[in-house]
């Protein structure tokens, strides 16, 4: 085969190689081109061109109309796979464009986990069953970071966090609560003042945690230290460490309450401004969201369901 020929191949298109199927299944040049639309002089063309492509006869023609060679015959079977996976392709990427397929890339801390985002996925998903969701639990700072590199679609975090370069939707709202032991000196108070808990120890959650640092500041800011000799990386820990009598603790009122009810401890409101947060959406770019991520922020931005 001539190196014309070998140049020639790569520009065979699917449009050929279905005005050439269609011959065949047809026989005849003139059927085929009242099926394709096109005219039966510019569709000979093109099968001689795909001939000249390939340096072989592709079909035989006579007064009957045309014939598939050897050649022509294990094109047209071949064709018809390529053109049944150009189909499927088509129909792939039509799913992707619309958002009925993709990945979603969610970093989110333990609050929004937690509370929050079980029922908002299977409300998601349950709408959209083509979407895949890869979801990683993390603390304020390694959101950001990841959003801001591209390791994460989507972030969920406390607002207030610093965010700089990102876009921000306000997300949810939530009311942090103290739990003491049942037999604990404050238990038997309604509220407290976060000051009034300093003389005790804390169990608290991981240093880089958003409620851990806002303990810290908070206790700076009363020119206190917090004493939290114990340290975990969960809320079902973090309860069973103070059920133990191992310093009070922090957390969520709604995921307080789940907790409550499994175990001797009681919940108290703290009377400060902090204890109420806002949970915040965190992306690069919404306008530049993949479609599946962006219909996700929707979702998200479209709940109104109650913190708790």
């Amino acid at each position: 085969m001539s190196s014309n020929s070998t140049n020639k191949k790569w520009s065979i298109d699917p449009k050929t190689l279905k005005l050439f199927t269609s011959v065949i299944e047809l026989g005849t040049i003139a059927a085929a081109a009242q099926r394709e639309h096109i005219a039966g002089s510019a569709l000979s063309k093109r099968i001689s061109d795909l001939e000249h492509a390939f340096g072989i006869s592709l079909i035989t023609r006579d007064n009957r109309g045309v014939t598939a060679t050897a050649a022509g015959l294990a094109l047209f079977n071949l064709a018809r796979r390529v053109l049944n996976d150009f189909d499927g392709l088509y129909a792939q990427m039509r799913d992707y464009a619309s958002g009925i397929q993709g990945h979603v890339r969610i970093f989110a801390n333990i609050s929004a986990i937690t509370q929050f985002l079980p029922a908002e996925l299977q409300s998601f998903l349950a709408t959209h069953p083509g979407v895949q969701v890869h979801l990683e639990d993390e603390v304020s700072s390694a959101i950001v970071q990841a959003v801001a590199d591209n390791a994460a679609d989507v972030g969920i975090l406390v607002s207030g966090a610093v965010a700089d370069g990102l876009e921000l939707f306000p997300y949810r709202e939530d009311q942090l609560v103290l739990i003491t032991p049942q037999l604990h000196p404050l238990a038997s108070r309604k509220a407290v003042r976060f000051a009034e808990t300093l003389d005790f120890d804390y169990v608290g959650l991981h240093t880089t945690s958003s409620t851990h640092v806002q303990l810290i500041h908070a206790a700076s800011a009363e020119q206190r230290s917090l004493r939290s000799p114990v340290q975990v990386n969960s809320y079902d820990a973090l309860c069973l460490m103070v059920e133990a009598g191992l310093g009070l603790g922090v957390l969520p009122r709604k995921i307080a309450k789940s907790y409550a009810r499994a175990l001797r401890i009681r919940i108290l409101a703290l009377n400060e401004p902090w204890a109420h947060r806002t949970l915040a959406i965190c992306v690069r770019s919404y306008i530049s969201l993949p479609v599946a991520a962006r219909l996700f922020v929707d979702h998200l931005r479209q709940s109104k369901s109650p913190s708790g």
